[in-house]
């Protein structure tokens, strides 16, 4: 055993169990590579002003979650604790925007890091795959990802989610609601943390998720009854193409986000079999990052969907994936020149697109079959000095035990008939 462990709050993924996570990734990829979305990928840390400004410099992230550093250098960077700033400051670095066809769309997935109190579905270094549409004002992009999000979950498997529809506004409206939100959070008994908050950003105290707090916001009024007539309009649109779709959701008059950035559409996915932990995934629109971040207007949607969580979602509801069988087939020589053979057959299985593995370490027969078994192959291909003077391999199916002589030129064939 090593003197050393995992850090507190974080995980290792190891066989078998990775394989579910890596299908998960997948699954919510799948839609986007078919949809026009692009794969980018963006450093584990950055310039820690790209987040203050970005997310937020009241936000919980920022204040009390991130990781900073300063290097030997003198510059001030942090891990990323998620993935929205990172791929629109890479998209602007690149001047994607500039080439002509908006919106950019990309997609993404990595890890993230945040320092909070570990618990099931919480940890200090997660999971995410994310895509973002930028440079469009267009309630048909915000509809298509959230689409995108509910087709990828559902071709999990996964059925007892929800998802919760917002508007947030934007700067026409919203200032008139920050003021009505003030003046009634002004009048509560919160403590002076929270009540900073007020002066700052208010709608953070409404994602407040103490108990304590909790009660003291009924009452408290809500954006849907401020919001302009374009926010409407675009609302209604978003809403409109979402039933067009067949997509269930669910208007939660409620709902904001924990980052700063988000102006109009907002959403959230949730389950129910996840207890106090229950979003899976979120996002928005963000009409306003670029420029906070010192590039031009660009207005933009997305989200990201936890891994961790999605996993988690798929315990829940008992749902097992298919996965591909890490090997099919397991290769069994007697002796040196069995040896040399059968390498070359794996080989050749491999190129063919046949999972194989081989038995490493000059085990005897007994050790080797047991290797087999543990492998999980469906096949054994057995080779001794008289097997190969006859021209054949013993093919022995692991399941049933029956074994067969197959001509050794026509194993691959063979296999790759029976494992169809």
């Amino acid at each position: 055993m090593s003197t050393f462990k995992a850090p507190k709050g974080t995980y290792d993924l190891l066989p078998p169990a990775s394989a579910t996570y890596l299908a998960v990734r997948e699954a919510i990829a799948a839609p986007l590579r078919n949809s026009g979305y692009g794969y980018v990928e963006t450093p584990g840390f950055e310039n820690v002003e790209l987040f203050a400004r970005g997310v937020g410099e009241s936000t919980d992230i920022v204040t009390k979650e991130m990781y900073a550093f300063e290097t030997k250098g003198g510059d001030k960077l942090a891990l990323r604790p998620e993935g929205t700033a990172s791929v629109l400051r890479a998209a602007l670095e690149a001047n994607l925007h500039k080439a002509g066809n908006l919106p950019v769309k990309l997609w993404y997935s990595g890890s993230y890091y945040r320092y909070e109190r570990p618990q099931k579905g919480r940890y200090r270094h997660f999971s995410q795959v994310g895509a973002e549409a930028i440079g469009a004002e267009d309630p048909a992009l915000d509809a298509e990802l959230i689409i995108l999000a509910d087709q990828a979950y559902r071709s999990l498997g996964l059925k007892q989610f929800r998802i919760l529809l917002n508007s947030l506004g934007d700067k026409e409206c919203r200032p008139v609601y920050r003021a009505a939100l003030q003046d009634f959070l002004r009048a509560l008994d919160l403590d002076e943390e929270t009540r900073r908050r007020i002066d700052i950003n208010p709608l953070r105290v409404l994602d407040d998720k103490r108990p304590e707090v909790q009660q003291q916001l009924v009452g408290a009024p809500l954006l849907r009854d401020y919001l302009c007539d374009g926010c409407k309009a675009y609302h209604e649109q978003v809403r409109e193409l979402l039933t067009a779709a067949g997509v269930v959701y669910e208007d939660d008059p409620k709902l904001v986000r924990g980052l700063d950035y988000y102006t109009r559409t907002t959403f959230e996915f949730v389950h129910d079999g996840l207890g106090s932990q229950s979003a899976v995934g979120g996002g928005g629109r963000y009409d306003g990052l670029s420029e906070m971040i010192g590039g031009p207007a660009l207005p933009s949607v997305g989200w990201a969907l936890g891994v961790d969580r999605t996993v988690l979602a798929l315990e829940a509801e008992g749902v097992s994936l298919e996965l591909p069988a890490a090997t099919s087939v397991f290769a069994v020589p007697l002796g040196e020149e069995a040896r040399r053979v059968l390498f070359g057959k794996v080989t050749e299985l491999r190129k063919a697109g046949i999972a194989a593995d081989f038995s490493y370490g000059g085990k005897g027969l007994k050790a080797a079959m047991k290797a087999a078994n543990r492998s999980g192959a469906r096949f054994a291909i057995v080779a001794g000095e008289r097997d190969l003077d006859e021209g054949v391999v013993q093919l022995k199916e692991m399941a049933t035990g029956e074994q067969t002589a197959v001509a050794l030129d026509a194993v691959v064939e063979e296999l790759r008939t029976r494992l169809a």
